[in-house]
């Protein structure tokens, strides 16, 4: 037989050190006079005693608990239903949650806010031909620099109306395109049933709908992406090439059970309200089926199939529809460049403007810190001017590995597009390199930057991209709260 002692004042001296909360077993046992704690072997202790195995998982433990209250204290308070926060909280959450543990209380209104800033150190080159007009080269490139891009700024106004019932309302304090203040989306979130009926009460605990003027969910990257001020989700600086964003008037409804989803929408498929010209406009079709559970603690599979619809419009901007702008300023773009009326340089906006269907299929694999996000997309359609459809076909992938309790982490991501142009006769193709990290200071404050190589491959020797390439580096700034 051995006999081991755990005095008292052990415990008492850790309960000190760091304000470290230990079990009231251990704790209690600082009254107490050293016990003797025999045992017919090591790793069995006798009944009531308490080993040193034990008191060190106590402590880690504690420990563990006051690092999580200490993070915690650095959030705010989530008091509104099915919200995803925009700070750390939100990294890899889709769609709005439908269950969670936030109680009604009465009517709330609560505010937040996305800043970003930008570094950019960027160079260009194009291998166009020239095209002068009125004595000036249309295809001679600006000369561009390092320097800070313009500050851009989310405003988030939530108001929990009834038990999960909410209202959500965005606005750009500024952004590149419109330094002016505007109203990006809002609309109203229904997750409960406002009437006390058994019948809809059991629809509801599987149903969700959001009704009004919002960013439709075709995909799951635009759940990832920067949108304008909040920039907390895209582990990298730019959007992708072709990016599939935009806002419309409509409803959406959501039927969520055990991991698998299916979303079926309608909208007046256009940014704008109109009532005019009837004969050139058509709803928007919009439809999601997919699955997404956590299999177990290590393990999450993802994987959702959308499609958008549109047979007719007079401006459709699914590829279009990012008024915020490119966060890459002034590339391949001409001498009479300027920051708003060429907001989108190094992107491809397809001009499917008329007419447009889309279908997207988004596989999400995180296995611990490591996630992989892919985009495989095919669009067709045209615009009001042209008689036959052209094609278009997106692929990324995307890894990013996080550690250090997700603080930090690196990230790749590879982006190629296809397709036909109009007034073109041939395909042209672009395809974009990322390489990046970023460090979370705080839940709500992220640094981060990548480098980037972009190339264009196929244009027009009079086309001002043909043989055009832009490559550096770009730093971004980002708080949400």
């Amino acid at each position: 037989m051995t006999s081991r002692f755990v005095s008292a004042a052990t415990a008492t001296a850790l309960a000190l050190v760091g304000a470290v909360q230990l079990p009231a077993q251990i704790v209690a046992s600082a009254a107490m006079p050293p016990v003797a704690m025999t045992t017919t072997n090591d790793s069995v202790p006798a009944k009531g005693t308490i080993t040193k195995a034990m008191l060190d998982s106590a402590v880690a433990a504690a420990k563990a608990a006051e690092k999580a209250k200490a993070k915690a204290m650095l959030l705010p308070p989530i008091d509104i239903q099915h919200i995803r926060p925009v700070d750390a909280r939100g990294l890899n959450v889709f769609e709005p949650p439908k269950n969670d543990t936030v109680p009604f209380t009465g009517f709330r209104l609560d505010w937040g806010a996305s800043f970003t800033q930008q570094f950019q150190g960027l160079q260009h080159k194009n291998a166009a031909s020239a095209k002068i007009t009125n004595g000036v080269d249309a295809n001679q490139l600006i000369n561009i620099g390092h320097g800070f891009n313009n500050a851009v700024a989310n405003l988030y106004t939530n108001a929990q109306l009834a038990p999960g019932i909410r209202v959500a309302l965005t606005t750009y304090l500024s952004a590149r395109h419109h330094q002016d203040t505007w109203v990006k989306d809002g609309y109203l979130l229904v997750d409960a049933s406002p009437i006390d009926v058994d019948v809809l009460n059991n629809i509801m605990k599987y149903l969700t709908l959001r009704v009004g003027h919002f960013e439709v969910d075709y995909g799951d990257q635009h759940y990832r992406r920067s949108d304008n001020g909040n920039t907390m989700f895209n582990p990298l600086v730019g959007n992708y090439i072709m990016d599939a964003f935009t806002t419309e008037i409509g409803a959406e409804a959501y039927v969520r059970s055990n991991g698998f989803l299916a979303m079926a929408g309608v909208t007046g498929g256009e940014v704008h309200g109109q009532v005019t010209a009837p004969d050139k406009r058509s709803p928007s079709i919009l439809g999601k089926l997919g699955y997404d559970k956590q299999l177990n603690p290590d393990l999450r599979f993802r994987l959702t199939g959308s499609l958008y619809q549109k047979a007719r419009s007079a401006n459709n901007t699914l590829y279009s529809g990012d008024r915020a702008g490119s966060r890459y300023y002034d590339v391949l773009e001409n001498t009479a460049s300027t920051e708003d009326a060429n907001a989108w340089s190094g992107q491809i906006q397809p001009g499917l403007s008329s007419k447009v269907r889309a279908i997207v299929v988004n596989p999400f694999i995180k296995y611990r810190g490591l996630e992989f996000f892919g985009n495989i997309e095919q669009a067709q359609g045209r615009k009001a001017t042209e008689t036959a459809n052209r094609k278009w076909t997106q692929d990324v992938g995307e890894i990013t590995y996080r550690f250090l309790d997700d603080q930090l982490y690196v990230t790749g991501r590879y982006n190629v597009v296809k397709g036909q142009l109009a007034g073109m006769t041939s395909d042209v193709r672009v395809d974009r390199t990322q390489f990046g990290g970023g460090w979370f200071v705080t839940p709500g404050i992220l640094l981060k930057g990548e480098y980037v190589n972009q190339l264009y491959h196929d244009f027009p020797l009079t086309d001002i991209r043909h043989g055009g390439q832009f490559k550096g580096f770009m730093m971004e700034g980002a708080i949400g709260f």
